[in-house]
């Protein structure tokens, strides 16, 4: 089967999937695992260039709309009348039951059940190193500085923290992700921030650091920078996120959030 994907994600469930070798072409940002450096590149996921992709002859690809403003991409792929399938999802199971759909579609079931259970292991795994908390800790992890752009109820990052026994921030907002005023985020009183912009060459928590915020997080240094691959593709590499995270979180003070024994 030639493959072709459009999001870094659908690449990396490929991958997880064995079917590497299928893929014929794929975004210009997909970078994991370092084997697709040699595959050919179709554009930026907003700005995909759909004659390279008609020219690869694929026999599907696979398109997201994770990514804001890829609806055009997919309206293009319909006119052209390309075999394409979408992915959108918002929760951590939706991105569970994507790895399974994608692997129906390659006739690969079997190893995408395997790589739900390793997932699900691994997140386990991660809850059972953090302690018991009088109250979950509150996370912000922030897409964007300028403006402040964070996670907010409907992303599969609120369910990554939720297993771990934490808590988004952000949760009350009824939406994928959000620009923030400085009120809100004082409001919300996240005690640890992520900084995982999307896209940005260099994380600098420094930046954040530095912002005249009266929060729990500015207060107590508790500002890390945690690339947006773990965090932001909705994939299997979600699950090394939701280490990562425990990580941060095992290291930040007991007291801070109350633990009990």
């Amino acid at each position: 089967m030639r493959l072709v994907s459009l999001t870094c994600s659908n690449t990396e469930i490929v991958w997880a999937l064995g079917a590497l070798d299928w893929l014929v072409g794929v975004d210009s940002n997909s970078d994991f695992p370092p084997e697709v450096a040699q595959i050919p590149r179709v554009g930026p996921d907003l700005q995909i260039d759909l004659d390279k992709v008609e020219a690869l002859r694929p026999d599907l690809v696979l398109a997201s709309l994770s990514v804001p403003g890829m609806e055009r991409v997919v309206e293009g792929l319909k006119k052209r009348r390309m075999p394409h399938r979408v992915l959108d999802p918002q929760t951590l199971q939706d991105v569970y039951a994507d790895i399974e759909r994608v692997a129906r579609w390659l006739g690969v079931e079997q190893q995408g059940r395997y790589v739900v259970q390793a997932m699900q292991q691994q997140i386990a795994q991660a809850r059972g190193s953090l302690p018991r908390w009088v109250r979950p800790p509150r996370v912000m992890v922030e897409w964007w500085p300028r403006p402040m752009i964070a996670a907010g109820r409907d992303s599969w990052v609120t369910q990554m923290l939720e297993a771990l026994g934490a808590q988004n921030a952000f949760a009350h907002l009824p939406v994928r992700s959000k620009p923030l005023t400085q009120a809100e985020v004082e409001e919300a009183q996240p005690d640890l921030i992520t900084v995982s912009w999307c896209g940005a060459k260099k994380l600098r928590p420094e930046v954040v650091l530095r912002r005249a915020l009266n929060v729990p997080a500015l207060r107590h240094g508790q500002v890390f920078a945690l690339e947006e691959a773990y965090l932001g593709r909705p994939g299997p590499r979600l699950a090394e996120g939701v280490k990562k995270l425990a990580e941060l979180l095992r290291n930040v003070p007991v007291w801070q959030y109350g633990a009990s024994p």
